[in-house]
């Protein structure tokens, strides 16, 4: 049940409507305004119920690119087009990850649908790395693709996520506090924003998460990451 007086609950009231009116890039944006406002609060209830629509949000811009079949590759800013054009992007060197997540948040901005990876320099094992770069880093090694198309960027996508999932499970101890799986995983979202999976996981550890609050007395091991590292 949601109470009116509750920012966070006038906040998903919005996005919501927006979901409705298929404003899907705004409704994601309030979505992870609330998320971000519930976690704050230890309000991991709410957390829970956002994941939903934010999954759905999310699903339709990732479809939408793939659907374009369109395959970008992007290694300097002016590869970009003016304005810009769905489908999906593969950022590449001598770009990095954070580079891939600043250029996804300005397409998004701009309601344009797409689809970003980042690719990494072939390992000395003929892998191609690829990199999402939330909180936390992410990243997996993949066979080098035969042809880079809209399958490729699907499979790919679905790799990171799983293996954000992983390092999140990972990350923990067995007698972290519930709330620390939470945060495991929000580390991660940003890497692979548009991985459902990913974002079925938070939801089932906010989920577990209810009733628990923040300790205060326990530093949380969090290790270091450069996302602009190779």
């Amino acid at each position: 049940m949601t109470n009116p007086a509750n920012p966070i609950d006038e906040l998903m009231e919005r996005a919501s409507r927006t979901l409705y009116e298929t404003r899907y890039f705004d409704a994601a944006a309030l979505c992870v305004e609330g998320l971000m406002q519930a976690r704050a609060s230890d309000d991991f209830a709410r957390m829970a119920r956002i994941c939903l629509p934010l999954q759905e949000a999310r699903r339709w811009i990732r479809q939408t690119a793939l659907d374009t079949g369109a395959v970008r590759m992007i290694a300097r800013a002016s590869d970009l087009t003016d304005p810009f054009e769905p489908g999906c992007y593969l950022v590449q060197p001598p770009m990095v990850g954070v580079d891939a997540r600043q250029l996804r948040w300005r397409v998004w901005e701009a309601g344009v649908p797409v689809f970003v990876l980042c690719r990494e320099p072939t390992t000395r094992e003929g892998l191609c790395p690829i990199v999402g770069v939330g909180e936390r880093v992410v990243r997996v090694r993949l066979d080098e693709p035969e042809q880079t198309d809209a399958s490729w960027f699907a499979e790919a996508g679905e790799a990171l996520g799983d293996r954000a999932i992983v390092d999140a499970e990972a990350a923990g101890e067995a007698d972290d506090p519930p709330a620390w799986r939470v945060d495991d995983l929000l580390d991660r979202i940003e890497a692979a924003p548009d991985h459902e999976k990913l974002i079925q996981a938070l939801a089932r550890a906010c989920k577990d998460a209810i009733g628990t609050t923040t300790p205060a007395d326990r530093r949380r091991r969090r290790g270091f990451d450069d996302p602009r590292s190779f």
